[in-house]
């Protein structure tokens, strides 16, 4: 039961929305923590590169069929499936929310859920490293370029030069800044890992209180009925329920071992919440971004609690296998 509960960092989430809903900040004090906000997202995305150890990114592509179908899933299948909920647009799905749904479907996969779950199932942790890594890294560049494609298409939002700035400024230089450091500064930041978890967590708490606050003084829980939170926890849980069975099918079909489909399945499914609310703040600056965040916010923990079930279901059944006494002869 544990295990299906929210973890301590849904519950801050949670209490960041809360505040944001009691206590929203505005004016000179919102324009100020805005550029705090900025600056730790730019951080953040640094620690990102100065973690990620090249090699391991490199050696994850000496594996490239595996890591291909992850990044297919992620970058491909998924926005698909995105799109396809367009079809319910805006007639059951408003808009925003639609925009949310989307954004979430061209998100990179999470990194230490992805590595955590794969390994707790028996799967093949050294690839699950290199595709939550490599899929970050490229995420970087593609989920932007999703955005401005998919969104761009709908009509929904423009690509301006402005848009492709900042992204660079706070996302991308950062990172590469980060990687070029690693090499010296590297091992220390995974060390501290305990240390600078608070850093990680706290900029994206940063980023969901500004964004709520925006969306509080705008009206969103006056345009948000109980009915479309219920709406969205049923399409998310859907969404995750079919990348599940892609994902296990797929590595079926692609004759993958047990443990690479294991990681398939993990890192093939995942959205990550770390990446996704300082990006959105980025690539949607100017707008109200807590209808567009929220959906994510929802994906993340159905993801934990259902994986968490799942790892736990091959992890008994390959205990299983294994007490079975060998054919005789």
């Amino acid at each position: 039961m544990k295990r299906l509960l929210p973890d301590t960092f849904t519950w801050l989430l949670i209490g960041a929305v809360l505040l944001a809903s009691l206590l929203p900040i505005s004016g000179v004090a919102a324009e100020w923590f805005g550029v705090a906000t900025n600056i730790a997202i730019a951080l953040l995305f640094f620690l990102h590169g100065a973690r990620l150890s090249t090699d391991v990114v490199v050696a994850g592509f000496l594996h490239w069929r595996l890591q291909l179908f992850i990044l297919v899933t992620t970058f491909a299948v998924f926005p698909l499936l995105g799109l396809g909920l367009g079809l319910f647009s805006p007639w059951l799905i408003d808009q925003p929310l639609y925009l949310g749904l989307l954004f979430l479907c061209v998100l990179p996969s999470t990194v230490q859920s992805s590595i955590a779950f794969t390994s707790i199932a028996g799967g093949n942790v050294p690839a699950a490293i290199c595709a939550a890594s490599t899929s970050n890294i490229l995420g970087i560049f593609l989920t932007p370029a999703l955005v401005a494609l998919l969104f761009s298409a709908g009509g929904h939002v423009g690509v301006s030069f402005d848009m492709v700035w900042k992204i660079m400024l706070q996302l991308f230089l950062p990172f590469i800044a980060g990687q070029l450091l690693q090499p010296f500064i590297g091992n220390w930041v995974r060390s501290k890992k305990t240390l600078l978890t608070p850093f990680d967590r706290g900029s994206i708490l940063m980023v969901v209180y500004l964004a709520f606050s925006e969306a509080v003084t705008e009206g969103i829980w006056r345009r948000l009925a109980v009915e479309d939170l219920a709406l969205l926890l049923v399409i998310d849980s859907l969404l995750l329920a079919v990348i599940l069975v892609i994902t296990s099918l797929g590595g079926k079909l692609f004759g993958f071992n047990r443990e690479d489909r294991i990681t398939a399945v993990f890192c093939g499914s995942k959205k990550s919440l770390a990446s996704g609310v300082p990006m959105a703040s980025v690539i949607f600056a100017g707008q109200s971004i807590g209808a567009i965040v929220l959906p994510l916010m929802l994906f993340h923990q159905i993801q934990l609690m259902v994986c968490a079930w799942l790892a736990r279901v091959y992890a008994d059944r390959q205990k299983t296998l294994e007490a079975k006494p060998a054919p005789a002869g």
